[in-house]
């Protein structure tokens, strides 16, 4: 007879035992159910506080509209609540830079476009108060939108060449509208200026809408827009468009012929949205962030809302999403250097 039998068990050890079972049924259950995460990206998020996701520009804009896409079934995945709070200012800087200092425990997260991450370094040398590359952890590119090139009824042309061509026979004579000195649009048409040699002057307003009415009083005759404003003033055929600013065709603009495959070789100025976090947040809570968001964007009514706003889905990793702002910045730093622009 084995001793073991007989030897009594005291309610100490009974306790202990108990709650050893415990541990390991619910730890089994867990996993069985899949709500089992990493233990860092666990502690991350307690039921009891929400998830903060800053969005740097006003309620209604672009960002702001896509961060809420997302939001409800981010939350969803993660059970958790997120607020969308918007920190407009700067140029989308001020709710940047809200980010960078924020706790780095998965609380604090930012939803950007590329603006604030790659052309504000160099315009904001003195006055920006992060750098994007050591202040910011990237999670995922979330979506990509092209440009498009306009033009108005002053302007013939129905294609990119023959405006170049209108344009070169009258230097200085036609005038070009952007959203402000540094903007997406602003630097676009600087760049075109630059590879095609290009003499047209800029005109600054506060938004595109008031682009599009100087466009259609004829107080400029072209720009850079984005496609959601540009676009139903084209096919109410009150304004024509050249081409799209994407290397490649762009689905939600089908016959629209990007610049590069027009002669205007490797010419590209996209927007782009991307979802990032505090530098330090834990690594297995961006890993968690950036799996559950990608698999989000590849839902069809995901890509259907994001479309109908002009952007296409992509969801990456983010060494892709880091990739992309160093190249980014490169491209845009020279521009911004040959105009010796800075807006400290």
């Amino acid at each position: 007879m084995r001793c073991v039998r007989h030897t009594p068990i005291s309610l100490k050890n009974l306790w202990s035992a108990l709650c050893a079972s415990l541990v390991r049924t619910v730890t089994l259950c867990f996993m069985v159910t899949g709500v089992l995460v990493a233990p860092n990206a666990s502690a991350a998020w307690p039921t009891d506080r929400p998830i903060h996701l800053i969005v740097p520009f006003p309620a209604g804009s672009s960002p702001d509209l896509l961060a809420r896409i997302v939001a409800e079934p981010l939350s969803q995945a993660l059970q958790q609540n997120i607020i969308v709070e918007n920190k407009p200012g700067a140029g989308g800087n001020l709710g940047t830079r809200f980010a960078t200092r924020a706790p780095h425990d998965g609380y604090t997260l930012l939803y950007t476009i590329n603006g604030p991450l790659t052309t504000a370094p160099a315009l904001y040398k003195n006055t920006l108060g992060y750098d994007p590359v050591s202040d910011l952890a990237p999670i995922t590119l979330v979506a990509t939108s092209p440009n498009v090139l306009v033009v108005n009824a002053n302007v013939q042309a129905t294609t990119t060449a023959a405006f170049v061509q209108q344009a070169k026979a009258q230097p200085g004579a036609l005038n070009y509208g952007s959203v402000g000195a540094g903007s997406a649009s602003h630097l676009a048409m600087e760049l075109f200026k630059q590879q095609t040699g290009l003499d047209v002057l800029h005109v600054p307003y506060a938004s595109f809408p008031q682009i599009t009415t100087a466009m259609l009083a004829r107080d400029i005759q072209v720009a850079f827009m984005v496609p959601a404003i540009a676009m139903p003033q084209v096919k109410e055929k009150k304004l024509t468009v050249l081409g799209v600013t994407s290397v490649l065709p762009f689905a939600a603009l089908p016959g629209v012929v990007p610049l590069a495959a027009q002669g205007f070789d490797n010419f590209e100025a996209i927007s782009w949205h991307a979802l990032l976090a505090p530098a330090g947040t834990n690594a297995a809570t961006l890993l968690t962030l950036q799996q559950a968001l990608t698999q989000i964007l590849t839902t069809p009514s995901i890509k259907e809302k994001f479309s109908a706003q002009y952007f296409s889905v992509i969801g990456s990793d983010a060494q892709t999403l880091r990739a992309l702002m160093q190249t980014e910045k490169t491209r845009w730093d020279q521009v911004i250097k040959r105009l010796n622009l800075s807006l400290d």
